[in-house]
């Protein structure tokens, strides 16, 4: 027996250091990661403020959007400082004043035409469905997918087609600055962000050679041949993620895609409250994951020992020893423990000031890893069983509707993009 407790004790004593070592791998990351986040710079580019600037159709699915800043986006979208461009709006069968803002804004300004969308055909979830209505209805050489939450500086538009153009890219999407103004978006948003960091840099995504690929909903800008060419929104018409799927539908084809940070040039408010972020992630988390019960369990268990684990179990070792007077292997395992924590709000200090967020919530990293956790794994448990997942008043992924496709059989031309 006492064999078997000094293994099981110098097994917690090597996974609490070896916790401290991943974190401090992770903090390097983390501190690599923010020093590459070189935001894409406005350009002075006279060429593109004509009437011979290429023609940019802005693309903007809006479903219950009356409470957010849809009128705010749409008008800034409409500020842009290029010479040739649309705004064509989908109201995706809102069910408030969405419609009656959208007409009003394009009564006076003939630059935006607003959709009103139908219901789904069978197959199709409802946002790629509303893209789809508003791409074929475009008429520009360059669509811009981007969302009713969005709010672009006058030379948005210009900076991002000048960088295409000049590094003959197919597709350019831009990360925006994301605002948080709540208790729980500012808990949550920054371990979100983190996880995108580390895991999904800024120079794989743009290595032709690498495999990985994200599309950022709020901003993405595509040559409309290239588009029409994967299939348009039909390739990803049953993605609750489109916008991730469809980047990595375009890399596979050959399409030149582009990530940059466009912090300096949009901005948005993902989710405002606690209940907009569990509905909106677990819309999400799954699909992040593959729709793979193995990544999504395999996932939460590796958070929950590395980085949600760690104070708790150091409380617990600490009240142990003063209460109880004990020390020993509580000693040995408090030492680690407390360190991930110190390296965690370490770390998160400086994302939060990077992020605009209140350094002292980086003390609240363990809660924000704990809801990231709670969402996956609903999120993975609801779609995998069939119930279906809420969003904007609608169900998605139901058992009696469209389910999950499988990744690996995205549309892709037959003929690669990069040899045209």
């Amino acid at each position: 027996m006492e064999i078997e407790l000094s293994a099981f004790t110098l097994l917690g004593v090597g996974v609490a250091w070896a916790t401290v070592g991943l974190w401090l791998v992770g903090a390097a990351l983390t501190l690599g990661g923010l020093w590459r986040q070189k935001p894409l710079g406005a350009v002075g580019d006279a060429r593109l403020t004509g009437d011979d600037a290429p023609f940019v159709s802005i693309l903007v699915p809006a479903r219950n959007e009356e409470g957010r800043v849809l009128e705010a986006a749409v008008r800034s979208m409409l500020r842009q400082d290029y010479g040739r461009f649309e705004v064509v709006a989908v109201n995706d069968r809102s069910t408030d004043a969405t419609g009656s803002i959208l007409h009003s804004i394009a009564r006076v300004d003939e630059r935006l035409r607003v959709i009103e969308g139908v219901e789904p055909p069978a197959g199709w979830l409802g946002k790629p469905h509303a893209m789809h209505q508003a791409f074929a209805a475009s008429r520009g050489e360059w669509a811009l997918a981007t969302d009713a939450d969005v709010i672009f500086e006058p030379h948005a538009l210009r900076t991002a087609l000048a960088h295409a153009l000049d590094g003959r890219y197919d597709a350019v999407t831009l990360l925006p600055h994301v605002d948080c103004l709540s208790f729980w978006e500012r808990v949550f948003m920054p371990v979100f962000g983190w996880f995108m960091l580390v895991a999904m840099p800024v120079e794989r995504v743009n290595n032709p050679a690498r495999r990985a690929a994200l599309g950022v909903g709020g901003f993405f800008l595509m040559k409309a041949d290239v588009l029409r060419r994967l299939g348009g929104y039909g390739a990803v018409r049953g993605e609750v993620a489109e916008d991730l799927r469809l980047a990595e539908t375009l890399k596979r084809a050959g399409a030149r895609l582009r990530l940059e940070y466009g912090m300096d040039l949009l901005r948005t408010r993902m989710q405002t409250n606690f209940r907009e972020i569990w509905e909106g992630f677990t819309k999400n988390l799954f699909a992040g994951a593959k729709f793979s019960l193995w990544q999504a369990t395999a996932g939460a268990a590796s958070v929950v020992v590395f980085a949600v684990a760690p104070l708790p179990v150091a409380v617990v070792c600490a009240v142990l020893i003063m209460v109880a007077g004990v020390e020993g292997v509580w000693v040995q395992v408090l030492i680690p423990s407390l360190a991930v924590w110190v390296i965690q709000v370490g770390i998160f200090a400086v994302v939060n000031r990077a992020s605009g967020i209140p350094i002292a919530y980086a003390l609240s990293v363990p809660l924000g890893h704990a809801l990231f956790v709670a969402i996956l794994l609903n999120s993975a448990v609801r779609i995998a069983t069939g119930s279906g997942v809420t969003w904007k008043g609608r169900k998605l992924y139901e058992r009696a509707g469209v389910r999950p496709p499988r990744t690996n059989t995205l549309k892709t031309p037959d003929v690669p993009i990069a040899d045209e």
